[in-house]
C-alpha cells in the first residue's frame, strides 16, 4: 500500500514529502520526494522533531503516480532502526559516510565519525568536492539531529568524489 506524507520538521523552513517505508517509536523512514513525482534516496525523520504529518489530495495523487510507475516500497539493504548514533554508524558502514541535518535550516553535514563524548559528535567533514577535512572541530549534539539522509543522487555523487580522492592518495 502506497502512503505518501508531507512532514513539517522543527527548524526546517520547508515541509518535505516522502513515500512511507516503515517507522518505529523514534523514526520515520521514507523514500524522499524532493519535487512532484521524483524519488531521490531515503530520509529518516526523527519523530520528536516532526510537528505535522499530512496526507491531502496532493499526496494521494503522488501515491497514484508512484504506484503507476511501480516504485518499490522496500527498506534499504541491511537496514534496522536504532538510535541516532547507530544509524549514523550504519550509514558509514554501508556507504563510507553519512549525511544529517540538525537545527541548521540551510546546512547538511557529510562526514565520518571521529569521536563521541558526552553525547557530542565530532566528525571528519566531507566537503562538496569529496575532500575529507580531518581537522574539522565542530561538535554536534546527537540529540539535535533531525534528519538522516542516504542514497540520494547528491549523496552518491559526494561518495564517488570522496572515494576518487582517497584512491589517489
Amino acid at each position: 500500500m502506497y502512503k505518501v506524507e508531507t512532514y513539517e520538521v522543527t527548524d526546517l523552513e520547508d515541509s518535505e514529502s516522502g513515500l512511507l517505508i516503515a517507522e518505529n517509536e523514534e523514526w520515520i523512514l521514507v523514500k524522499h520526494i524532493p519535487v512532484d513525482y521524483v524519488i531521490d534516496g531515503y530520509r529518516l525523520y526523527k519523530k520528536e522533531f516532526v510537528t505535522k504529518r499530512e496526507r491531502t489530495k496532493k499526496e494521494k495523487q503522488i501515491e497514484k503516480v508512484l504506484e503507476l510507475k511501480g516504485i518499490e516500497i522496500n527498506q534499504p539493504y541491511n537496514f534496522q532502526f536504532s538510535d541516532t548514533l547507530n544509524l549514523l554508524k550504519w550509514s558509514e558502514n554501508e556507504f563510507g559516510f553519512f549525511e544529517f541535518q540538525d537545527d541548521s535550516e540551510t546546512e547538511l553535514f557529510y562526514g565520518k565519525i571521529r569521536e563521541v563524548k558526552n553525547n557530542l559528535l565530532t566528525i571528519d567533514m566531507i566537503k562538496s568536492d569529496g575532500a575529507i577535512e580531518r581537522d574539522y572541530d565542530y561538535e554536534y549534539d546527537i540529540d539535535e539531529i533531525r534528519v538522516i539522509t542516504f542514497q540520494t543522487d547528491y549523496f552518491v555523487s559526494i561518495g564517488l568524489l570522496m572515494n576518487d580522492k582517497l584512491y589517489k592518495e
